[in-house]
C-alpha cells in the first residue's frame, strides 16, 4: 500500500509543509517542488541542516528545531531524502505529532518508500503518501 489518505485530498485540505530535504539548488525537485507549492499558495517550512534559507524562507536543521507555534501548524512532512533515511524521518514525524498533534500527513516523494517507516507512522496514528510528487498530483487534481 502507498497511502493511507488520498493524495489529492491531502493537496486540497492542508496547506502548511515542512519540505525535509528542501534544496538550495535550483536544479533539483527538492527545490523547485517547494517552490512550485509556495506559487500555488502553498505555506512551505524548509527543513535541511546546510541551508539558512530556502527559496527566500527561513530552513531549520531538523523538524525538532522548527519553533513550537510554528510546528503547530505543520500539517504535512514532505520527504526528499532516500527511502532509506525515511524510518528515522517517520520517527520524528511521529515525536512531533506527540508533541504538537500535527502532522498529519508523511508524504515521500516520487521514486521512495519504506515499510519500516509505513510500520512507525501506522504506529502514531500519522497517514502516509509515498511514492508521489506533490506538484504532478496537484496538477493532475486540477487544484486551484
Amino acid at each position: 500500500m502507498k497511502f493511507t489518505v488520498e493524495p489529492a485530498e491531502v493537496m486540497r485540505k492542508y496547506k502548511v509543509i515542512a519540505v525535509v530535504g528542501a534544496s538550495k539548488n535550483p536544479e533539483k525537485d527538492a527545490n523547485t517542488v517547494p517552490a512550485y507549492l509556495q506559487r500555488q499558495g502553498y505555506t512551505i517550512i524548509p527543513v535541511n541542516p546546510t541551508a539558512d534559507y530556502v527559496n527566500g524562507v527561513k530552513a531549520y536543521p531538523s523538524l525538532a528545531d522548527i519553533p513550537g507555534e510554528l510546528a503547530s501548524k505543520v500539517e504535512v512532512v514532505d520527504v526528499f531524502r532516500p527511502s532509506e533515511e525515511f524510518p528515522q524521518v517517520a520517527k520524528q514525524v511521529a515525536e512531533m505529532k506527540a508533541k504538537t498533534g500535527r502532522p498529519f500527513v508523511f508524504w515521500g516523494q516520487l521514486g521512495l518508500e519504506n515499510e519500516e517507516a509505513k510500520e512507525i507512522l501506522s504506529t502514531a496514528k500519522v497517514d502516509f503518501v509515498m511514492d508521489r510528487c506533490m506538484r504532478v498530483v496537484h496538477r493532475l487534481a486540477g487544484i486551484r
